[in-house]
């Protein structure tokens, strides 16, 4: 009889321990599998700070994300991560399990909407970059970038903050307003025109708004990363010698801001009376005409080690240097008149 007894309490402990084992396999595999409860278009997922565990579960389910509150509680204990989600929005667009859920939120993975803006660009040109990705309109961003208090320290003079705004790839919350975005921009910017460089620019006598005109000019004048310190070699000789700078560039931004240009410089255009047309005025024009990338701003304050005075486009995205006039009239004529007569493939 004892030994009936012991093998039938063996088989209910060998049954139950099945049961338990079988169990804890079906809740191994209710936290892996995916959740089909999502909308077709996606769901955003606001978390806020301080949000316990419990109502971190409770936002996921209301959003179809996980099917009940338990599976994902139960997840984020069993991945030992319970203790490191993260706060901020996050954007699901197809089933996932709840413990991916949990991944997401612990490495922080919130929805950001990416925005770039390419070196060389104007203010105008930002706005319309702006509208088009939805962000606000062309005249909010056109009044954020009137803001000058942003950089009334460093630019005293500033009437806009063209110059300012630092062209690159800014990554923002959904909720994120064009005020948010030039906040950002121009605190980019003052990361990126740091001590040092204020410093080198205080030590060749220029001001902070004198280095960002000439970068600019240079960032518009080439394309070229290695002709940056070229062509600020060119510029900064020229404004040692008094000569004027005789860009296009300055032309163009000139008739851009009168609201003229349509596209082709003429030569009645190269005549327009605007402090900007360094063709009639010397010297540095009043401000920026475009926003200047890092090389550049550094290349303004590290010109290269030449003499030329002179440069001309080669047509292929570089350009052909010179000391001399006569020199740069040679180069006109092979990159210019002469390039335009010889017949060349597609024509």
């Amino acid at each position: 009889m004892l030994k009936r007894l012991a093998i039938a309490l063996a088989c209910l402990l060998l049954l139950g321990a099945g049961a338990a084992a079988f169990a804890w396999q079906e809740l191994l595999a209710r936290i892996e599998a995916p959740h089909s409860g999502i909308a077709a278009a996606g769901v955003f997922v606001e978390i806020e700070p301080g949000d316990s565990v419990a109502a971190i579960a409770g936002r996921l389910v209301t959003a179809g994300i996980v099917a009940d509150e338990w599976t994902f509680r139960f997840a984020a204990r069993h991945s030992g991560r319970d203790r490191h989600l993260k706060a901020g929005e996050y954007f699901f667009d197809a089933p996932v399990s709840p413990l991916a859920a949990v991944a997401k939120i612990a490495d922080g993975r919130v929805h950001l909407r990416p925005i770039t803006f390419p070196e060389g660009l104007t203010l105008p040109a930002m706005a319309a970059v702006v509208e088009a990705k939805g962000l606000g309109s062309a005249e909010e961003f056109a009044a954020a970038a009137a803001r000058t208090a942003l950089i009334a320290d460093l630019d005293p003079a500033a009437t806009d903050l063209e110059g300012y705004l630092f062209p690159e790839t800014y990554s923002l919350p959904r909720h994120a307003t064009v005020d948010d975005l030039v906040t950002a921009m121009v605190a980019q910017f003052r990361a990126v025109f740091d001590a040092d460089l204020r410093a080198r620019a205080a030590a060749r006598g220029l001001s902070v708004r004198e280095v960002v005109t000439l970068a600019s000019i240079i960032q518009r004048e080439t394309g070229s990363g290695a002709e940056h310190a070229l062509v600020s070699a060119v510029f900064n000789n020229r404004l040692r010698i008094g000569m004027p700078l005789q860009s296009d560039p300055t032309v163009i931004y000139a008739l851009e801001r009168a609201g003229t240009y349509d596209g082709n410089l003429t030569r009645t255009n190269m005549r327009v009376d605007s402090p900007y047309n360094t063709y009639r005025y010397g010297g540095l024009p009043p401000g920026p005409i475009a926003a200047p990338g890092r090389d550049v701003l550094q290349a303004a304050l590290d010109p290269a080690d030449v003499t030329y005075l002179y440069f001309v486009s080669r047509n292929d995205g570089t350009h052909a240097f010179a000391d001399t006039l006569r020199e740069h009239n040679r180069n006109v004529r092979e990159f210019q008149v002469e390039y335009f007569r010889r017949p060349r493939a597609g024509r």
